[in-house]
């Protein structure tokens, strides 16, 4: 059963950095791209960052492009994302994804399974 559970939100002040990880576990991880996504209050789902099985690719949103870090160990199976020079605009629930193979871009159009979310909440 595939699971993946979501650590490393809370609350930061503007400015500040933090970084998320996601925990997975009844699959072969190295095999397969992983993501993140936000959804914030009353927004649909975003898609933030993607990273193939072998982390040789990534992809962001040009929202977060140079302020977020997506990357993995696989020998962990745990994929992370750096966040810096938060905003309150980055305020949301983040979520892990797997996708459907290696391949990144399988993250960004249709993951296969979802973490329950983390909160991220970028507060003075």
């Amino acid at each position: 059963q595939v699971q993946l559970v979501e650590s490393g939100g809370g609350l930061v002040q503007p400015g500040a950095s933090l970084r998320l990880s996601c925990g997975a576990s009844g699959f072969v991880f190295s095999r397969y791209a992983m993501g993140w996504f936000r959804q914030a209050p009353g927004k649909e789902r975003e898609f933030l960052a993607a990273i193939s099985g072998r982390a040789t690719s990534t992809y962001y949103a040009d929202s977060v492009k140079g302020r977020f870090t997506i990357s993995r160990d696989n020998a962990k199976n745990t994929v992370y994302l750096q966040m810096s020079s938060l905003t309150p605009e980055d305020t949301a629930e983040y979520y892990c994804a797997a996708g459907r193979d290696g391949d990144p871009n399988t993250v960004q159009v249709a993951p296969s399974s979802w973490g329950q979310g983390t909160q991220v909440t970028v507060s003075s």
